[in-house]
């Protein structure tokens, strides 16, 4: 029987791996600097985050249950977002440190804000989505007691 913790294991390491994947296609194509093209992030962390609940409720069947899927959604985005954000620090700090420089010089440039900021922005934002992703999609999963399951 599929646990939450392996499910969730599973997608995060998936989750990490594709936004990793598309930041280096951007980075290849040489858009990485665009912040819009961040919000694709969200689409890559919403599939991944519904997969793992889905992939959970299908393995435990009827056993499923509210809290179960919440944890499965939550664990899932932390982990995929741990790890994405380990890999931007290693690679803001140290195989593009210029990259940094453009974004702190665009973004907060009268702050006086130093790099770890930006590790921050990721870990918040991955963090909060993962948040909002996992409620939201909790209500599609979830067993309703005001209307007939269709089974």
């Amino acid at each position: 029987m599929k646990t939450p913790f392996s499910v969730s294991v599973k997608f995060g390491v998936i989750i990490a791996v594709a936004l990793t994947a598309y930041f280096l296609l951007v980075r290849l194509i040489g858009l990485h600097q665009n912040p819009w093209l961040r919000l694709f992030n969200g689409v890559i962390m919403a599939a991944g985050i519904y997969y793992a609940i889905k992939n959970y409720k299908s393995g435990t069947g009827s056993a499923f249950t509210y809290i179960d899927g919440f944890k499965t959604g939550l664990v899932s985005g932390f982990i995929g977002t741990l790890i994405f954000t380990g890999f931007m620090a290693v690679y803001m700090f140290h195989l593009d440190p210029a990259f940094t420089e453009l974004l702190l010089g665009e973004w907060f440039g009268n702050y006086g804000a130093g790099p770890g900021i930006l590790v921050f922005i990721i870990l918040i934002e991955g963090l909060t989505s993962t948040i909002v992703l996992t409620l939201s999609f909790m209500q599609i999963f979830k067993k309703s007691y005001n209307t007939p399951q269709n089974v």
